[in-house]
């Protein structure tokens, strides 16, 4: 039942000639023709720009990441400073 026998098409071409006439017909062809060009051409930027921003949110992603264990560079422990008591420091500057 869906699919389109020819004598579909046939009755679907006499009622488009009827309508909009043998001269205006190739003309109402070209003008779908680019309109569809359009569209495809945006269709594809927009997906072109969604692969772009992915790209860049992978980027972004991978440099927020920790660094792997054999690549950090472990920086020796500082040594605690020495206590000082506040009642001998105030002793010291009076």
């Amino acid at each position: 039942m869906g699919a389109l026998k020819p004598w579909h098409i046939a009755v679907l071409v006499v009622v488009l000639v009827l309508l909009f006439g043998a001269k205006r017909l190739p003309d109402a062809a070209r003008s779908l023709g680019r309109s569809l060009r359009i569209i495809k051409a945006e269709t594809k930027g927009l997906v072109d720009d969604d692969k772009g921003d992915l790209a860049e949110k992978a980027d972004a992603q991978a440099a927020r990441q920790p660094l792997p264990p054999q690549q950090v560079q472990q920086q020796p422990a500082a040594q605690n400073p020495p206590v000082v008591d506040p009642v001998q420091r105030t002793r010291d500057v009076i």
